[in-house]
């Protein structure tokens, strides 16, 4: 089953926000694939995909993979809203590509994570040698993403630490680790 971009956007709205209906589409694709040939090539059903847990590395915490995406999305809308009431067009942003890389950083993740005999996720095989910054800027080349929505896909993580990230990957990435670290202090409690 194909996920249209209309289903896409129910599970996460902010794609709606993307002007550019071409990358719309294209992101909502990704998005369909990633989900279709996830969990050990067996798929996710989106119901399956909701109730994953935002990460494996915090614990036992009631926040979900989908949520994470969502938040990270608003995040960064709110992020650059503010950016541009304060200092106007000197910090250039485009939105475009800003949720466009926000929707997609962790796109990878559904190939990544597997479910074991007992139906909990895991980090699976794949996952092990092929972390999701990589999976997803294959995926985002393949359905033709912009390299500048896939520079923040592969910049996201720990992996773009060592390269000059643009205005958008900077505001994402931030934006991950808010919800990351709050992960981490949640699982401690």
């Amino acid at each position: 089953m194909t996920l249209t971009t209309a289903q896409v956007a129910e599970m996460f709205p902010s794609l709606l926000d993307i002007a550019d209906t071409g990358l719309r589409d294209k992101v909502a694709a990704v998005w369909g694939e990633a989900i279709e040939t996830g969990c050990g090539g067996k798929g996710w059903t989106v119901d399956e995909l909701r109730a994953v847990p935002f990460t494996l590395l915090a614990g036992e915490i009631d926040l979900r993979f989908v949520e994470h995406v969502n938040s990270c999305a608003k995040q960064c809308i709110a992020i650059a809203g503010v950016l541009g009431e304060v200092f106007g067009d000197r910090v250039p942003v485009n939105m475009d590509y800003l949720i466009a890389g926000a929707l997609l950083a962790d796109v990878g993740k559904p190939l990544e994570y597997a479910k074991d005999a007992r139906g909990r996720v895991i980090k699976g095989s794949f996952g092990e040698l092929v972390r999701h910054p990589f999976s997803g800027v294959a995926l985002c080349y393949k359905h033709g993403i912009p390299p500048e929505v896939m520079h923040i896909v592969a910049t996201h993580s720990h992996e773009g630490d060592a390269v000059q990230r643009s205005i958008e990957s900077i505001i994402f990435h931030h934006a991950d680790f808010v919800d990351f670290d709050i992960a981490k202090f949640l699982g401690r409690a």
